[in-house]
């Protein structure tokens, strides 16, 4: 009768340990691949910044982490891909602020961006810089917008990318706060909208700073401003727009997302990752390379994420909508 029972007894422990691997195999995370979703070609900021940091989170994760551009629709087809896809961990997407606030606002989209996206964490943000060119007639802000007031409509504003864009925005924000109004001139990217403002063929450009200041430097542009609440590091000389009066503040920023009901353990194994990835020095200098600045620690959190991508719906979303932009 005990033989009998102890048969029982491994038989059932037995069962029990067999039962239980599939579990325990299922919560081990990542056991394949990640794919990383950038909502733009490859080349521009936002994809090196995915590259860099993939690189450095396969480290972390013990995976491959690999980066796939789907482009289109101002970053809203690789958005709604990421919304749709099983919330495992498995296909996060990497944007900015064209492609989780303002494309949002402007293009026909099936899925809500803060509640079909789970943040992961902020990654890093770049200032704008407000130039002109060379012969415009202004040597500062101040008399740039006395300059503008005087032919409402006639100057030309470049639009480097989507609708939408970092310099879209900026352009809609500066026309309200400073009163003045310009005409919109549409480009593939910043790269021809700055070689057009470097020949003269537009009056004015907002655009990503880094990508501008060799041709400030150079003298070939004006430099009117940078989108930064204190001066850039980069470019101490050149003062913020808000010293000339005028209340602009725009960061070209960069976070992590991951699906709608990713389970908790995986954001957190994620956002270790990345908080170890931009806490590496020569990740730091990478970014810095092409004029984007890492958050504190404490703003890396999903936390910090969710709050700000809440805030920017808030700021621009009105202006946007206010503009009446419609996709053509």
């Amino acid at each position: 009768m005990k033989f009998e029972r102890l048969i029982i007894g491994l038989a059932a422990i037995s069962t029990a340990v067999v039962a239980a691997i599939p579990i325990a195999s299922a919560q081990v995370y990542p056991s394949r691949p990640i794919n990383i979703v950038v909502p733009f070609p490859a080349g521009g900021a936002t994809d090196i910044a995915a590259r860099i940091l993939a690189e450095r989170m396969r480290a972390s994760l013990g995976q491959p982490v690999v980066v796939e551009n789907i482009s289109g629709a101002g970053g809203t087809i690789a958005v709604a891909r990421v919304a749709r896809a099983a919330p495992d961990g498995y296909v996060l997407s990497l944007g900015d602020l064209t492609s989780h606030v303002s494309s949002s606002a402007i293009f026909p989209i099936q899925y809500d961006v803060m509640s079909d996206l789970e943040p992961v964490a902020m990654l890093a943000s770049g200032p704008q810089l407000f130039a002109g060119r060379s012969t415009i007639p202004a040597k500062d802000l101040a008399e740039l917008i006395d300059w503008l007031k005087t032919q409402p409509n006639q100057a030309s504003l470049a639009l480097p990318g989507t609708l939408g864009s970092g310099g879209h925005i900026s352009g809609l924000a500066f026309q309200d706060v400073a009163g003045v109004r310009f005409r919109f001139v549409p480009y593939r990217g910043g790269a021809p909208a700055i070689q057009d403002l470097v020949a003269g063929h537009v009056d004015l450009l907002f655009v990503g700073a880094s990508a501008a200041l060799p041709y400030v430097r150079s003298g070939q542009i004006k430099a009117f401003g940078v989108t930064t609440e204190s001066r850039w590091a980069a470019a101490p000389d050149i003062p913020t727009i808000s010293e000339s009066g005028v209340s602009l503040y725009f960061s070209l920023w960069q976070g992590l997302w991951a699906p709608k009901n990713t389970p908790k353990n995986v954001i957190e194994k994620l956002n270790a990752a990345v908080v170890d990835a931009l806490a590496d020095a020569a990740l730091r200098q990478r970014f810095a390379d092409f004029g984007q600045e890492i958050p504190p620690r404490a703003q890396q959190t999903p936390e910090a994420l969710g709050a700000h991508h809440r805030a920017e719906i808030g700021k621009w979303w009105p202006i946007i909508k206010a503009a009446g932009i419609k996709v053509e």
